[in-house]
């Protein structure tokens, strides 16, 4: 069973305007990407269970950096720039376009994608690109149909049947599910999925510590004989 991550204990890393200007390259990423309209920074937010964790506004598209939030050592989350709706000039779209596609491309320790739709407005075809793109790079993504709480129980299951049936094209690894960062809708099957994203780099922090531990028992049991 995945150990479950405490996503309250997130931190702010850096914003970086493309990937030579994050981190190294090691750990496990996982992104998170969406329409600019489609709440991915609320999403954080509750994900995490803070309130000014990510940035909020009420102009879509203010995300114009990769932000980068570590959870634990070698687990971090990444908030892409927003696409699609952003009131911004072109010459700065075209910008942001780059960076993305620059990170997704070539990011090594990037191990799974988020992507996230409004649920009255989901597969639009920048979203579907965004898929396809992941499918082919052998990438697993969650899809969150954000805003669950817009809809009624029994339309918004209807539409995530529908979203379901659909995804079925795509092939590769999707998953989706409802989202509302209001309600707490879905909250729990995005933290186990994360989770199980974040499982192999724990585990291997985990064998790392103890070889360590057992090459310090071994140098102390060479001393004492030595003595």
């Amino acid at each position: 069973m995945n150990q479950p991550l405490n996503y309250r204990n997130t931190g702010f890393i850096t914003s970086a305007p493309d990937i030579r200007h994050l981190p190294q390259d090691t750990g496990v990423e996982i992104a998170f990407a969406g329409r600019s309209n489609a709440g991915k920074s609320s999403a954080l937010n509750r994900i995490t269970d803070q309130k000014g964790l990510a940035r909020t506004s009420k102009t879509p598209g203010r995300t114009q950096l990769i932000n980068m939030f570590e959870v634990t050592q070698g687990c971090n989350l990444i908030d892409l720039p927003g696409y699609g709706f952003a009131q911004v000039p072109l010459e700065m779209k075209i910008k942001w376009q780059k960076a993305l596609g620059e990170y997704l491309q070539k990011r090594e320790c990037l191990q799974g994608l988020v992507v996230l739709m409004d649920i009255r407005h989901p597969m639009k075809d920048l979203d579907q690109q965004m898929i396809f793109w992941a499918i082919e790079s052998r990438l697993p993504v969650l899809v969150l149909l954000t805003k669950a709480d817009k809809m009624k129980s029994g339309a918004r299951k209807s539409q995530l049947l529908k979203v379901r049936e659909s995804a079925k094209s795509f092939g590769g690894d999707v998953q989706i599910e409802l989202f509302s960062s209001l309600k707490g809708i879905g909250l729990d099957q995005v933290r186990r999925k994360l989770d199980s994203w974040f499982a192999p780099e724990l585990e291997r922090q985990q064998m790392l510590a103890a070889a360590e531990h057992g090459n310090t028992d071994t140098d102390a049991a060479v001393s004492d004989n030595n003595e």
